[in-house]
């Protein structure tokens, strides 16, 4: 298989949104590793473009749902995939499409001016039916929400419910045009949580974002939670330590921890 395709005749001049071809077999053979998507799963590409990515995942035998804005991209997917029983194109918009609502992955090559608005539709509280996801994104904004204390508090409460991970930095090269900075392989995995932990995980996410200077301890007392060292200790979390150095990943353990007898009566009551 070659490494490079040749860019589409639909390329566009100009990019005013940020649209790139991704071009790197490789590359893409890392995103469908990061997701393993097989017959029975359901794949949503969004900003399917000319169909690579669809394409690529459509050769595991998952379903795929091909979403794209672009009229002339919609009649070349459609074409393309005709014969293809097992992929569904969807002419719309990224931001506004219905999600699947069984639980569904995301393997795609979204344009650079929505990233962000793809990432709060897939990560946004409402407890969405994504499983996992592998996202090409710029450098900078795979790294703003992988670090583990974000800056921001809506990364924080994607970090408590998700667990994301930079899965590879993808230069410039690999895309047709080439963008003026790096990408990266953004993974994105849902925390197995029932609904009691992620409502508890947030809201002592929200405490410790209000008071980042009260320590855990105090912070946990407030918030009827217990917080013994060595629980504490299991989860990641130093028991002396100020609210504001505790990663988001470590709230989730707590929560799970804390909700686990509510968790398994949850369980049992919805006959898993």
């Amino acid at each position: 298989m070659p490494q490079h395709r040749r860019p589409s005749r639909h390329t566009p001049a100009a990019n005013p949104s940020g649209v790139h071809f991704l071009v790197s077999d490789d590359v893409l053979r890392a995103m469908i590793r990061t997701c393993a998507p097989g017959p029975g799963d359901l794949v949503v590409d969004v900003g399917a473009g000319p169909g690579v990515v669809t394409a690529a995942v459509a050769r595991t035998g998952a379903r795929v749902i091909a979403v794209e804005r672009d009229p002339d991209f919609v009649r070349t997917l459609r074409t393309r995939f005709r014969d293809r029983p097992r992929v569904r194109v969807v002419g719309d918009d990224l931001r506004t499409v219905p999600l699947p609502r069984r639980d569904f992955l995301v393997v795609a090559n979204p344009p650079y001016a929505v990233s962000t608005a793809l990432l709060r539709r897939l990560l946004g509280r409402g407890r969405p039916a994504l499983r996992c996801a592998a996202l090409t994104v710029e450098w900078g904004l795979a790294r703003r929400v992988t670090a583990r204390l974000p800056r921001s508090r809506e990364v924080a409460q994607w970090a408590c419910r998700f667990d994301l991970t930079l899965v590879r930095r993808v230069p410039a090269s690999c895309f047709r045009p080439a963008p003026t900075v790096d990408s990266a392989v953004l993974a994105i995995r849902r925390r197995p949580m029932s609904r009691s932990a992620e409502a508890l995980a947030t809201d002592l996410l929200d405490a410790a974002w209000h008071e980042p200077s009260r320590s855990v301890r105090a912070l946990l007392r407030r918030s009827d939670v217990r917080g013994e060292p060595r629980l504490l200790r299991r989860c990641g979390i130093e028991p002396g330590s100020r609210a504001a150095t505790v990663p988001p990943c470590a709230w989730a353990a707590l929560a799970v921890e804390t909700i686990s007898p509510s968790a398994r009566r949850e369980r049992q009551g919805d006959g898993v």
